[in-house]
């Protein structure tokens, strides 16, 4: 009949130690442990294993070869049940649970996607809702509580404390290819006056900030069409309809196929920032501060992107 044993994890430490240490008295003062409850707990251990593991002389012991064939045993063992419980550390603390996050429709691919396949790798535990949206709609959002986590622009001077800058990024005018007004890599505000601008409407941060600009240098804005969705700017900027005003990064990619064509604002420049703000509805959950985390690392490790493209 086959003997049945259950292994006691501390017993099998206190053999590992006897043999490393090559004696029971040096193996009893590296565990804090008295010399007889070694010795007690090795005796058990052989009974269990059915034959002696240790010879004992008077320098210390030396393993039997039942000692010797077990070593390799019981030390992978060990190790495998030092990694389970590291493991089961390590996901006690990992962050979990829902995360909403309100974006830029422009950030998908410089955002949204590596924070995605981050996330995934590093904090599965975490599930991430994204919700694309204007400045204004992701403001909003932050306020009632819909989202966690908001990445809005925000214009001039800001409060620190109300969000956390990420970058500055310049303003372009935008228009179709060969239009005279981008046909310079800049562009002074005052030539805005009198263009037909599709631009978005009231109360919203860029129209406001444009607005006071205009009436700070004296000009009128002609804007030909309302609209929020830089889809529908693009579009209509695209078709030569109008021009409007955007980030680089904004129409990076039609820039890139030859589609749209972009000038600087200059004098004065028309500089925003896009700022990560935590919504005050709750508190922030470890998951949201996480997420907060490696939204601010993806920004730091792509300050190339935003070097070449939008300063």
């Amino acid at each position: 009949m086959t003997k049945h044993v259950q292994w006691d994890l501390e017993r099998l430490r206190i053999f590992l130690a006897v043999v490393q240490q090559g004696s029971l008295t040096r193996a009893a003062g590296a565990l804090g442990l008295p010399q007889p409850a070694i010795s007690r707990q090795v005796s058990r251990l052989e009974g269990e294993c059915g034959g002696r593991l240790f010879h004992r002389n008077g320098r210390g012991v030396t393993l039997t070869p039942l000692g010797e064939s077990i070593l390799p045993r019981i030390s992978s063992l060990l190790q495998e049940a030092s990694e389970l419980t590291a493991q089961l550390t390590d996901g006690a603390r990992l962050p979990s649970g829902e995360v909403r996050l309100g974006a830029l429709p422009s950030l998908y691919m410089v955002l949204c996607v590596p924070l995605f396949f981050e996330l995934r790798e590093s904090f599965p535990a975490i599930k991430l809702k994204i919700f694309e949206g204007s400045g204004g709609q992701i403001d909003q959002w932050l306020a009632n509580g819909f989202i966690d986590l908001g990445l809005p622009y925000r214009y001039g001077t800001m409060r620190l404390a109300e969000v956390d800058p990420l970058v500055h990024v310049s303003s372009y005018v935008v228009g179709a290819p060969g239009s005279a007004l981008t046909a310079e890599p800049t562009v002074r505000f005052s030539a805005l006056h009198g263009q037909p601008l599709v631009l978005p409407g009231a109360p919203s941060g860029v129209r406001l900030t444009l607005d006071h600009m205009a009436k700070q240098a004296g000009i009128t804005l002609n804007v030909a069409v309302e609209a929020d969705s830089t889809q529908i700017q693009k579009a209509v900027t695209r078709l030569g309809g109008a021009y409007t005003v955007l980030p680089a990064h904004v129409a990076f990619e039609e820039v890139q196929a030859g589609t749209l064509q972009v000038s600087k604002i200059v004098e004065p420049e028309f500089e925003r920032a896009i700022v990560l703000g935590t919504t005050t509805a709750r508190p922030a959950s470890r998951a949201t501060r996480q997420v907060a985390r490696s939204i601010r690392e993806i920004f730091d490790r792509s300050d190339d992107f935003w070097s070449a493209h939008l300063r």
